[in-house]
Order: structure tokens, then C-alpha cells, then sequence
């Protein structure tokens, strides 16, 4: 005898599903002893977790029951995606979604129909089995969806959140307002670097949207074996490095995700807690990098010192003074050479004559400035740090 597309191919639907109805608590209790000895994860779980997951698997045998009771025919299928969902998830805490990853969900929803499939020959006639078989393998593929939707919108909701999260760590590292919940919080978003941090700035990049520019920060710092934390603040993407080990070879690193423009990053500092410091310099520095048009790429904050201390950056005019001038004036004749040798135009001569001292003996004390202070009078650049310097160490008094 055929079907028509309308006719109902059990010969006693109600007498099916009482028959499922009854058997459902053994197959439930048959499923969780096939898991216990089949699957290694589900007996590493928690009591309370391993309760959980049978409720689902209860949950799941029971909706398949309801669902053959409510589809009359093999083209109306009955309760689907979000409302199969609620039935065969809706049982089990938000939090077990984090607990048992995508796979093991189809593991056991697969372990579950097999025993359900496995055992419908001998809970039916022979008349209904097949009907049940195929309906069995249509209530797989629905639970499937909705096993995805579920993972879908908790991963949506996760990565929602972690963002936020995130945003509210570069802030706090920003405002220099490191609290106890700093490091936690940063934990939590997978934050397993416990060396050495420095902040990068710079434009944010115009072609890429924000996931897709932190994800690629991300990777690039993954690959050089450090940690990253991003956000973006108006135009300005922050980047938090750790596992740092030279400031200017990290933002190296990371520079191609910035937008056109200078990008800055702070000195390198003893953990997440302290990485406001490092912020605080680059910030300086982003806000004074225009004096210095033709900076490298990156630069760092210390080599903007000149341009943050004229901008008015008390902590660089401090640096200028206290690591660079005071050093100067307690090694004897050493500022007085240099700003004669400044004032001279770099001439080695010059100096030599205003000084009345043998032209070497001005070369010896160029190089000894170089080894005190990291900076040489004949390299332009590093010249004007040293005037800038002698200028405020003037200014101060000291």
C-alpha cells in the first residue's frame, strides 16, 4: 500500500509514541552508560556537569518523542531551530556551553539517536519501524541545526563580550588606573604573558574592520611569541604587547596594521600592571610626533623626547634633566665641551679653539658624552636632544 504526500505512513501513530514515551527513561539510562564507557571527556566531567549533560540527553530522546507525536506526515516536521533548541538545550545552564565544546555536542547527540535508532525494532511492529527509522534520521539533522544555532549564538555573545572586556582593559591601561581586577580580567580574555609589556599607538587602519584588524594583530604577535590586547579609541588603535623584549622590535612587528601616519610605542615595562607607564610616554609621543616629520617607523617615545619636552611633557623634560644633563655637568669639562661644540656648529675645531685644547682631546670627550649619555654630538639628531638638554638643565636651576 503507497502513501499519498498527506497520508501518515505509522500504522498507529499514538500507539508509536506511547511505546517511545515509556521506553524513553531506559533509553536515556542506556545512552549515559554507552557515553561512560565510550566517550574518555564525559567521565573527566564534574558530577554536577555529567547531570547536566543527562538532562540533555533525556531532554533530546523526550523531544524526539513530542516531535514524532506532533508531525503528522513526513513534510511537516514539526518544532524546528530555535524552538528544538529551547526544547533540547533549554534544560542545561549557559555556562555548560563553555564546558563541553561543539564536537562533544555532536558526539553525544549522535551516541543518543544511535541508541534510540538501535533500539526501535525491538520497541515496535515491524509495520512502523521503518517509518520511525527515517523520522529518527529527520529529528537528527534538526537537532543538528539547532546544536549549531546554540554554539553560533553563545560564540556571538562570547566574542561580544570579550570585546567589551577588552576595550575596558586597554582603558584602564590608558588612564593609568591599573586595579586588582586588571590582571584578571585580562586572563580572562586568554592574557597568559607574565614578562615584560609596551603600549603601541598609531592611526587606525582604514580598510579593515576592527575584528578583522585584531585578529591579524594577534596572529602577527602570536608568531614573534608575544601577547597582544587591542581597541580602538576615535581615530587611535591601541595595541598592549607582552613578552617584550626590545620595544622597537615589537611594534616592528605590528606596524603594517596601523593606518598612515607615525606610530609610537612606550618603553618597555615589568608587567600588565605597570604598562600604564609605557602608555602615559607613547601618548606624549603620539600627540608630539609632528615635530619630527621624517621619524622612523615606528619611532619610540624615548627618541621624541626633545619634541614631548617642548610640547610641555614634565616626565621627558625630567628625563632630559636628571639622565642626561646632571650626568654631563658632574663628569668634569664634559658640558662645558659640548656646548661650546654646539655652539661652535659641530666643529671639532672650532671647539678646540674656544676651549684652547688640542683637537683630539675635544674628539675624546665627543665619544665620552656618547658613552654617558647614549646619545652622540655628532649625530644631528641626537645633537639636538643633547642642546634641547643643556637647555632645560639650565632652565632648572640644578
Amino acid at each position: 500500500m503507497t502513501h499519498g504526500a498527506g497520508s501518515d505512513p505509522l500504522a498507529d501513530r499514538e500507539r508509536v509514541v506511547t511505546s517511545l514515551s515509556r521506553a524513553s527513561g531506559a533509553l536515556s539510562t542506556g545512552a549515559m552508560a554507552r557515553m561512560e564507557s565510550e566517550m574518555p571527556w564525559f567521565r573527566e566531567l564534574s558530577a554536577a556537569d555529567r547531570s547536566w549533560v543527562g538532562l540533555i540527553v533525556q531532554a533530546g530522546i523526550k523531544g524526539f518523542v513530542d516531535w514524532l507525536g506532533a508531525a503528522p506526515a513526513p513534510h511537516e516536521q514539526g518544532p524546528a531551530g530555535h524552538a528544538l533548541a529551547t526544547i533540547v538545550f533549554g534544560a542545561a545552564p549557559r555556562e555548560l556551553a563553555g564546558v563541553i565544546n561543539l564536537q562533544q555536542t555532536v558526539e553525544l547527540i549522535r551516541l543518543s539517536i544511535d541508541v534510540v535508532e538501535s533500539n526501535i525494532d525491538a520497541l515496535l511492529s515491524p509495520a512502523d519501524s521503518p517509518a520511525v527509522h527515517q523520522a529518527v534520521m529527520r529529528y537528527a539533522r534538526e537537532v543538528a541545526f539547532a546544536t549549531a544555532e546554540v554554539y553560533a549564538r553563545a560564540a556571538e555573545s562570547r566574542g561580544a563580550w570579550d570585546a567589551r572586556l577588552e576595550a575596558l582593559v586597554v582603558d584602564a591601561v590608558i588612564r593609568a588606573e591599573p586595579d586588582e581586577a586588571l590582571l584578571s580580567r585580562a586572563s580572562a580574555l586568554g592574557w597568559g604573558i607574565h614578562g615584560d609589556v609596551a603600549v603601541v599607538l598609531g592611526p587606525v587602519p582604514l580598510a579593515r574592520t576592527d575584528n578583522d584588524a585584531f585578529e591579524e594583530v594577534r596572529r602577527l604577535a602570536r608568531a614573534a611569541g608575544m601577547d597582544a590586547l587591542c581597541a580602538t579609541q576615535g581615530d587611535r588603535l591601541v595595541v598592549v604587547l607582552g613578552g617584550v623584549r626590545d620595544a622597537r622590535a615589537a611594534a616592528t612587528r605590528i606596524v603594517s596594521m596601523f593606518g598612515a601616519g607615525p606610530v609610537v610605542v612606550g618603553p618597555v615595562t615589568a608587567g600588565l600592571e605597570f604598562a600604564h607607564i609605557s602608555a602615559r610616554a607613547a601618548l606624549s609621543a603620539q600627540r608630539a610626533a609632528s615635530g619630527w616629520p621624517s621619524a622612523p617607523r615606528p619611532v619610540t617615545s624615548e627618541e621624541l623626547l626633545p619634541e614631548r619636552a617642548l610640547a610641555g611633557d614634565g616626565h621627558a623634560r625630567r628625563h632630559l634633566v636628571e639622565e642626561v644633563y646632571l650626568p654631563l655637568c658632574a663628569a668634569k669639562g664634559l658640558a662645558e665641551t659640548l656646548a661650546v661644540y654646539l655652539d661652535q656648529g659641530s666643529s671639532t675645531e672650532g671647539a678646540a679653539r674656544v676651549l684652547f685644547v688640542h683637537p683630539n682631546t675635544v674628539r675624546y670627550r665627543l665619544r665620552q658624552i656618547a658613552d654617558l649619555t647614549g646619545l652622540s654630538p655628532t649625530a644631528p639628531r641626537e645633537a639636538f636632544t643633547l642642546q634641547i638638554a643643556l637647555v632645560l638643565g639650565r632652565q632648572s636651576g640644578r
